[in-house]
């Protein structure tokens, strides 16, 4: 299994409009279809952030999905809204060992 992390760190006073959006999409079923997924915010650390993590079974399905979910046209309409609350981002991704 690997687990990807899309960590997002929101610009200060954002959260409130980054979380409606966040559930807009998924209200809408436009993010990407992984075996599991959640969606996290910072307890402690760097404040402002956002997390979505997700599981694969191999790097191929991670890119299927990735691939699939951003060509589509409501996709991209909501990540233009998304990511004018978004200061960085970085992607991290593990493989489970056990």
């Amino acid at each position: 299994m690997y687990i990807v992390r899309d960590i997002f760190q929101l610009r200060f006073g954002a959260f409130k409009e980054a979380k409606k959006l966040l559930d807009e999409a998924y209200s809408k079923g436009i993010l990407p279809d992984a075996k599991s997924s959640r969606i996290l915010s910072d307890f402690t650390g760097d404040a402002y952030r956002l997390i979505f993590e997700e599981g694969y079974d191999s790097l191929a399905d991670f890119e299927k999905s990735l691939t699939e979910s951003i060509s589509k046209g409501e996709w991209q309409k909501w990540y233009q809204k998304f990511k004018e609350h978004i200061q960085s981002s970085h992607r991290e991704i593990l493989k489970q060992i056990i």
